[in-house]
């Protein structure tokens, strides 16, 4: 079983990546956004909660967010080949959080593979995204707050997993399939 953090700011490729290594490695994926409107949109317990903090513009508690990834890492069953963490952990308690929970069940984060690309390829793709997709969080103003927040909370995660000694850094910038070989050779090393 290889559990996998893939990490990186927006636009770095996380859903790209995680799209070929589902095909390639019959993964099972969990994207915290994709989970929360699938939670709300069931109308859950969870979902009903998680609704009502986004509903007052409040970020969801990570003890609410580890209950609802714990349950549908458990939907998976004992004998999945690996989950692909996306969008979560993005601060430091919330990893410690996930490694716990995984602990509770016998297992752990193999891997935490970085996709780290430059700022201005980062502001090109997700400008980009926007006119193709119609999203509206991908406009400059909003961008650049995300890649703000990016660096000043979510980007001390590297040097928490490079002390777990599980941190990989690939290179984001360049053929889709030399990151994706680099991204295989980490895997393939577990």
């Amino acid at each position: 079983m290889k559990n996998i953090v893939i990490f990186g700011a927006p636009g770095s490729g996380k859903g790209t990546q995680s799209d070929k290594m589902i095909a390639k490695y019959g993964f099972e994926h969990i994207s915290t956004g994709d989970v929360l409107r699938n939670e709300i949109k069931n109308g859950t317990e969870l979902g009903k909660t998680a609704k009502g903090y986004i509903d007052n513009g409040q970020l969801i508690p990570d003890e609410l967010m580890v209950d609802i990834l714990a349950s549908v890492y458990d939907s998976f069953g004992k004998e999945h080949k690996g989950v692909i963490f996306d969008g979560f952990p993005r601060t430091i308690p919330q990893a410690e959080a996930l490694k716990t929970m995984l602990a509770e069940r016998g297992h752990k984060i193999a891997a935490m593979i970085e996709l780290d690309v430059p700022e201005d390829e980062l502001m090109k793709r997700l400008l980009l995204r926007g006119q193709q997709s119609g999203r509206s969080d991908d406009n400059e103003e909003t961008i650049k707050k995300r890649l703000g927040v990016y660096h000043s909370q979510t980007s001390p995660l590297i040097e928490w997993y490079a002390k777990e000694g599980i941190h990989h850094h690939i290179a984001g910038l360049g053929e889709l399939d030399r990151i994706f070989a680099d991204v295989c050779s980490v895997i393939d090393s577990l």
